[in-house]
């Protein structure tokens, strides 16, 4: 039986980092008020914890 390779390889670490700074950038340019202060809240614990996660599976 053959073993077949991936090869590509997936910067997810370099990319979860960007996204969770992207997502930081974007929420420092929202209008901020009582109506989107706890969305914005979790967005950023959110985009956080997608490399927080990515990083502890492996």
């Amino acid at each position: 039986m053959t073993e077949i390779q991936n090869t590509k390889q997936y910067d997810l670490e370099d990319r979860t980092l960007k996204f969770a700074k992207d997502i930081r950038e974007f929420a420092r340019k929202v209008h901020k008020d009582i109506a989107n202060f706890e969305d914005l809240k979790q967005l950023i614990r959110s985009s956080g914890s997608v490399g927080a996660n990515y990083i502890e599976a492996n």
